[in-house]
């Protein structure tokens, strides 16, 4: 194939002629790798200090997550410890295993232990970016060739001298920081639309607390909630074998309590209807208002009188079904069982009003959903082109000059 003018064949493929191909090694002041280290083996226990031990468990893709539990050590443990220097704000983590390629920038100046399944990469300032070898580190190009280059059969992971020859290739400076700029920004973005969908999927909750107990009533609606039995208000009914409408260009979902599992080529049900497992998973209400299928292991429900089908689902879901477990083993419902769980039930105009307010907070929740999807793509586009080169952010020409 004919080059593009501005462009090289290098082992990593075509890149412009202005970039080079370096290593993992070749690109960084220092690789910390204290794997296998205990307190134990220096001769001390972890506590009595305030500094956290950075473990796999901790470094997740894209952030540092102080949820998760970590040791502590103490100051003698920490200068026992790290023997190759202090952990700087911008530093890479990298999990090799368990699991394989979780990449976190660190965050701040305060001491951490590096601990288990980790390692810690400082980049050369005068070679590369942190901030572009973190990106980069990242995208699909580079985790797919973690996963080629990776091996062990249960928990796959990657040897440090096997990651230290890992070959990639690198622009100059001023493209390096353009290119981790860019790709930042977006992540920004990606973090604001996830700490969105958190707050509205919190409001949610409390919505639905509130309005599915009586707590809280919508304009227009003040009579009493009466308790009623699930049997006076819908019917469970059992689903059954698909093999006979099994079909793979069927109209029709075919449903199982873990979601669905085909296409059938006519409905066992044609209305609105709350679904709940049987065996299995018990604990996920389904709810579906087009024809379906289920299978043996879901149970599907038929409403009664007017109820509102979407209303109910909304109630299952605030159920614990566990408690009414009644098998030793896989985790099991039995019909009768469910329909003698007593609710605390409105009249159906009030069961409509709450669910259509759920629906459309749902509905919120997943057109933000959809958006941050779409744009986590883009960014896995726009990385794939940048970080290869076949789009420029820098002229080569212009001494760093943006282009417009």
């Amino acid at each position: 194939m004919e080059l593009k003018p501005g462009y090289k064949r290098t082992e990593v493929g075509v890149i412009p002629e202005d970039w080079v191909v370096d290593t993992m090694l070749g690109i960084a002041f220092q690789i910390m790798d204290f794997r296998g280290r205990t307190p134990k083996k220096l001769g001390l226990e972890w506590g009595g200090g305030d500094i956290p031990a950075l473990s796999a468990g901790n470094v997740k893709k894209g952030h540092v997550d102080f949820s998760e539990d970590c040791y502590f050590g103490s100051d003698e443990l920490y200068r026992r410890w790290m023997t190759k220097g202090d952990i700087a704000k911008g530093d890479i983590l990298f999990t090799t295993e368990a699991p394989l390629g979780n990449v976190a920038l660190v965050p701040d100046d305060r001491r951490y232990i590096l601990s288990q399944r980790t390692i810690l990469l400082q980049v050369d300032p005068q070679r590369a970016a942190s901030t572009f070898v973190f990106q980069m580190m990242l995208s699909d190009g580079f985790q797919g060739m973690l996963t080629e280059y990776s091996s062990g059969s249960t928990a796959k992971g990657i040897q440090r001298r096997t990651f230290e020859q890992l070959a990639l290739a690198f622009p100059p400076l001023p493209e390096q920081r353009a290119i981790a700029t860019a790709l930042s920004d977006v992540d920004a973005l990606l973090e604001g639309l996830d700490q969105l969908i958190a707050k509205k999927r919190d409001l949610k909750q409390a919505a639905m607390q509130q309005l599915l107990t009586g707590q809280t009533r919508l304009p227009g609606f003040s009579g009493e909630w009466e308790v009623k039995r699930l049997g006076e208000v819908l019917r469970i009914c059992h689903g059954r074998s698909q093999r006979d409408v099994e079909a793979v260009d069927g109209q029709y979902p075919i449903l199982a309590s873990g979601g669905q599992i085909g296409r059938a080529s006519q409905p066992l049900y044609d209305r609105p209807s709350v679904l709940i497992g049987r065996k299995g998973t018990i604990n996920k209400p389904q709810y579906m208002d087009t024809p379906f299928w289920t299978v043996d292991t879901l149970f599907y429900s038929e409403m009664k009188g007017g109820h509102s089908a979407l209303f109910f689902y909304y109630l299952f879901c605030t159920i614990n079904w566990m408690q009414f477990n009644e098998a030793s083993g896989v985790p099991s419902l039995n019909g009768q069982t469910i329909e003698n769980v007593e609710v605390d039930c409105p009249e159906g105009p009030e069961q409509a009003a709450i669910a259509s307010v759920l629906s459309d907070m749902d509905a919120e929740l997943a057109a933000l959903q959809v958006r941050c999807n779409k744009t986590r793509a883009l960014k896995q586009g726009v990385m794939q082109d940048l970080l290869t080169g076949r789009a420029r952010l820098i002229r080569p020409e212009a001494d760093g000059a943006a282009i417009c």
